[in-house]
């Protein structure tokens, strides 16, 4: 009997983290897939993330698609003795990364199709002070997260100012709430105590820019499937006009 309670908590984990990230609003990413916003989304990730993340299912080489040249990528993006067609690996292995922040880094190849591009956007920009954190960071979106707040010196360090309850459009629905023992998702407002070498919205931008390029990253070839798409669409529509004429052609006759 122990076992199986002690398995369906287990079970049941996954569906109490979920719950508990639904209470946090996700801003929407404003994700373009453009080759400007995808370069400067490789320069921010070369310089701030592969540092620790690595991301082994994409190589340097496929950077060429985003507008650059072999010789672009070696000297502006490599900045190791890797090779433009070696994959993205991190120098720091997985008991060094667990040793230093109590969990390995995740690998990055496919994080954006596992967390979502509003989750990565929230969570790159909702890091705060916490002086009990080993780190001295602590975020929101992912509460006791082992990660440092990399971007801080882009960003600032800023802190919670206060948290208000967003208004529900309906009020059954709030009442309806409280009788279950929910509570009302909150919009944090923070404050910035110590500024970064950005603006906030220069911050955004970039954040924006960096969460596009893992979108990316985990999809390279959506952009030119999405193509393909159209001229097969395209070619179909032809094709059955010419088929609808041949119907039409063949059953003249028939009455």
């Amino acid at each position: 009997m122990k076992k199986l309670i002690v398995i369906s908590g287990l079970l049941l984990l996954p569906t109490l983290a979920l719950a508990q990230e639904a209470e946090v609003r996700l801003d929407s990413a404003p994700v373009r897939n453009e080759p400007v916003q995808l370069q400067s989304g490789a320069r921010t990730f070369v310089n701030y993330c592969l540092s620790c993340h690595g991301a082994q299912s994409m190589r340097f080489n496929r950077l060429r698609d985003l507008g650059l040249s072999e010789q672009e990528i070696q000297a502006n993006l490599i900045f190791t003795g890797a090779k433009v067609g070696d994959t993205m690996k991190v120098a720091m292995n997985a008991k060094e990364g667990k040793q230093f922040f109590g969990v390995a880094p995740p690998d990055l190849s496919v994080i954006a199709r596992a967390r979502g591009a509003d989750w990565l956007y929230t969570y790159l920009r909702t890091f705060y002070r916490d002086p009990s954190r080993p780190t001295g960071w602590n975020n929101i979106v992912f509460p006791n997260v082992g990660m440092p707040h990399v971007l801080y010196t882009l960003q600032g360090e800023q802190v919670i100012k206060q948290a208000k309850p967003i208004a529900r459009p309906e009020a059954a629905k709030e009442e309806a709430a409280e009788e279950k023992g929910e509570h009302s998702p909150q919009k944090l407002v923070f404050e910035i105590t110590k500024p970064g070498s950005m603006t906030p919205i220069e911050y955004d931008i970039a954040v924006a820019d960096l969460v596009g390029f893992l979108v990316y990253m985990g999809e390279p070839a959506a952009a030119e499937r999405h193509t393909v798409g159209y001229f097969v669409l395209f070619a179909l529509f032809i094709l059955s006009l010419v088929f609808f004429a041949l119907k039409q052609q063949f059953w003249k006759d028939v009455h």
